[in-house]
């Protein structure tokens, strides 16, 4: 890891770096449109969920704890509560992006399926092809190996290229939820 880019937070005694949240009150910490639910079911702020999942992404594996400290004096009653609202939110950030993650794995099986027998489809078709001097038979194959082919590049793509972010953000997701929370 870059260690410029791990200079830029502070550590703790034990070499943790603290990913530094200030907010005037607790109720910044989270979305404006939950304002009746209970601090553990509601979402948090986006631009501090995104802060989170951008600082975590920055430091790698590098152990981490997250550290609030508010402007305005907070009950210290809240703090287990917040803790816990950032833990659960996070929980429920790695549950739908595991959701996507097995959408996108059926994706990539239907298609590679699909592509398998539009592929063996082709092959029967052009063996028998050289009985006819039909031009739209001769289309016609093509087509079907073009076919094959894209449906089978649609498949690996989607595990080769576009798996690897998908799990990156379940991982980091899977580190916010498990942080220690500390307030200042």
């Amino acid at each position: 890891m870059n260690n410029s880019i791990l200079d830029r937070y502070s550590r703790l005694d034990d070499k943790r770096i603290i990913i530094d949240v200030t907010a005037n009150r607790v109720e910044d910490l989270y979305n404006n449109f939950d304002q009746n639910a209970p601090y553990i079911k509601k979402d948090l702020n986006t631009a501090l969920a995104e802060y989170l999942v951008e600082s975590v992404s920055e430091i790698g594996k590098v152990p981490f704890v997250i550290s609030f400290r508010f402007q305005s004096p907070a009950d210290p009653g809240l703090y287990q509560r917040v803790k816990d609202s950032v833990s659960q939110y996070f929980i429920y950030m790695q549950q739908l992006q595991k959701h996507k993650l097995t959408r996108m794995l059926r994706t990539s099986f239907i298609y590679l399926l699909a592509g398998l027998v539009i592929l063996v489809l082709s092959f029967i078709f052009n063996r028998r092809l050289p009985d006819t001097d039909s031009v739209f038979a001769h289309i016609l194959a093509e087509g079907l190996i073009i076919a094959a082919w894209v449906s089978l590049w649609e498949a690996l793509a989607n595990l080769l290229i576009h798996w690897t972010p998908l799990k990156r953000l379940l991982d980091i997701y899977r580190r916010i939820a498990s942080a220690e929370v500390i307030f200042v």
